[in-house]
């Protein structure tokens, strides 16, 4: 495995445990949302401590976007540390805390498309794209409408962390067999 992306193995199995989350939100939104928080919690972790790597891996590049990801990073791993720590806490904070998680993952990920399209390609580039815009309408729906985050978010958040597993592990593909 020498000379292999470690940032495609770490995406890669990111992208494994959102799809896994999401089909399993999808597939018992009876259960009660306070079990999932926690396994929401360790995603998120997840996710921030990818978004700080990614920082560190394109550091030397200046601009809004780099510093968004470290930022973006931070309030993941801030906010799962949270949902994990104080699950009764997060059922009442999640209404405002999932939708600002959205926002700022997507637009984390839409400071990056410049590099996501020299590195991965042009298909993947405009899949990144949809998806974040998605995302990002998403977040703000949900945003301003607290009741809806309650009453909808088991089938937002499985359509969209598949969608995101799924940007991962094409992202992934696309770095694992480059050179660091």
């Amino acid at each position: 495995m020498k000379g292999r992306s470690k940032f495609g193995w770490l995406e890669l199995a990111i992208g494994v445990i959102l799809i896994v989350l999401g089909v399993l939100t999808l597939a018992w939104p009876d259960v009660a949302l306070s079990s999932m928080v926690f396994a929401y919690g360790i995603a998120a972790v997840i996710m921030g401590v990818a978004d700080i790597l990614l920082y560190i891996r394109v550091e030397r590049y200046t601009g809004f976007g780099q510093i968004l990801a470290l930022i973006a990073g931070i309030l993941s791993v801030m906010s799962g540390v949270m949902l994990a720590v104080f699950p009764g806490a997060g059922i009442m904070v999640l209404t405002v805390l999932f939708p600002v998680w959205f926002i700022a993952h997507c637009i984390s990920r839409l400071m990056h498309l410049g590099h996501i399209r020299f590195t991965a390609g042009n298909g993947i580039y405009y899949f990144t794209l949809i998806v974040n815009i998605i995302g990002l309408i998403l977040g703000c729906i949900l945003l301003f409408s607290p009741l809806l985050t309650l009453t909808a978010i088991y089938y937002y958040a499985g359509i969209y962390l598949i969608l995101l597993g799924i940007d991962s592990i094409v992202l992934a593909a696309s770095r694992i067999g480059t050179r660091s």
